[in-house]
């Protein structure tokens, strides 16, 4: 259990975030289009994976942009952006948004996800969603960045995401 904070108020996390140097956990999770996302997929490439309670708050909307624009334009990188909503919300957002760097993947329907990887918000007012965090996993799935963020209202650390990504850390 870790403990985070949403406008001040504890919060707490159903499980740990794993750890850098950890292998991260395989993944299955729904597409924007209902298709599988799965960590197989992305074998041999880098992955980000950008963890949000909705899609629907300003925060999680900015960081959905701020990694379409920033992370995704590197080689071998694949940006995952995950949260509870559902995959016809993900759908809509990169329609309005002009999203197209990004991969959505809907916990809604797998969560084993929320559980394996901590995420899941067991109390407070966002209780069932995900808190926000970003892990970056090498070509093996081993965890090589982590950052739970503390505040939920907060966006996360681009700068030292995309540094670790460019191989400057």
């Amino acid at each position: 259990m870790e403990t985070v904070y949403f406008k001040g108020e504890p919060c707490h996390t159903c499980g740990t975030l794993p750890s850098v140097g950890e292998t991260a956990p395989c993944f299955h999770l729904a597409g924007a289009d209902l298709s599988q996302v799965l960590c197989n997929d992305f074998a041999g490439k880098r992955v980000v994976l950008n963890i949000f309670p909705s899609l629907d708050t300003a925060v999680c909307a900015m960081s959905v942009r701020r990694f379409n624009e920033e992370a995704a334009r590197l080689k071998d990188v694949v940006v995952i952006c995950v949260s509870m909503d559902l995959p016809f919300a993900m759908s809509r957002f990169c329609t309005i948004e002009n999203i197209k760097d990004v991969i959505f993947g809907s916990a809604f329907r797998s969560p084993l996800f929320a559980q394996k990887y901590g995420v899941q918000l067991c109390d407070g007012p966002l209780a069932g969603l995900l808190a926000r965090a970003v892990l970056i996993l090498d070509e093996n799935r081993r965890v090589i960045y982590r950052e739970l963020v503390e505040e939920i209202t907060n966006e996360p650390d681009y700068a030292a995401a995309l540094k670790v990504l460019e191989g400057k850390y």
